[in-house]
């Protein structure tokens, strides 16, 4: 699990409703259904205007994705990668054949495949790198998505403030209702600014960080087969790919050499 994320959406939400505790308030006052169904329900109504619905979808596909830790340590891969360099250096390509089975990372196993039946390197190189393109347009475009309705919420927000200031017009020959209509009114603000900044910003920004984080590991595939193709030497290649291992990892290796 990724505990920041998770303690982040904790702790947001908690120092808002902590606060309005502390301030003499309770939380039941910012619990309200219809300020709710304002910013939520004209929220999403604008994310469907603005993009389409197969952005929407895969956006919320990935919200576990937020919550859940990319694991970036590419050493087991580099590992296989230079373990199947090291078979077609001393037996040749073909020999590798009998290894694809054996290998864990699917995107490496696919084109490991092209390999051996003897793509151009160019060819394999553009597979790989059109694979990478399309999962960060993917995820960058699910990431825009929860952005756009970062923006959209504060503004639906006001909107439910202005349409309570409306309701509570209409109490102006009931004095003793104006402060309480007032309060509910500004819920609306409370719920819109909130959704944006403690939520759908936030997630934005972070699948846009995992996506690269998991189009590193792609990359890391690409140098390991067209290193293979080039009959590059299995430790001539292993430092060059040594190059996207995080630098605490490399520190790690270090020490306990």
């Amino acid at each position: 699990m990724d505990i920041a994320s998770l303690i982040g959406t904790f702790l947001g939400v908690a120092a808002v409703m902590g606060g309005q505790v502390l301030e003499g308030g309770h939380v039941g006052q910012i619990v309200q259904g219809t300020a709710a169904l304002i910013v939520f329900g004209g929220t999403l109504g604008a994310m469907l205007v603005a993009y389409p619905v197969q952005d929407i979808r895969k956006a919320l596909t990935l919200i576990p994705l937020i919550y859940l830790k990319v694991d970036t340590d590419v050493r087991p891969l580099i590992e296989e990668i230079v373990g199947i360099a090291t078979v077609a250096r001393k037996e040749g390509v073909l020999a590798v054949e009998g290894q694809r089975a054996s290998i864990k990372n699917k995107l490496f196993k696919r084109t490991m495949k092209f390999v051996i039946d003897g793509f151009d390197p160019n060819t394999v190189r553009e597979i790989i790198d059109a694979e990478i393109d399309m999962t960060i347009e993917e995820e960058e475009n699910a990431a825009k998505v929860f952005e756009g309705a970062g923006g959209f919420a504060p503004t639906i927000g006001i909107i439910g403030a202005v349409l309570g200031l409306i309701h509570v017009m209409s109490m102006l020959d009931d004095p003793s209702k104006i402060g309480e209509g007032i309060a509910v009114a500004f819920v609306a603000t409370v719920y819109g600014v909130g959704l944006s900044n403690l939520i759908l910003i936030p997630w934005g920004t972070k699948l846009k960080r995992k996506a690269q984080q998991r189009a590193m590991t792609k990359e890391v595939v690409k140098m390991g087969v067209i290193g293979i193709q080039d009959g590059l030497n299995p430790h001539f290649l292993q430092e060059k790919l040594e190059v996207y291992v995080e630098e605490h990892l490399r520190n790690q290796k270090k020490a306990d050499v």
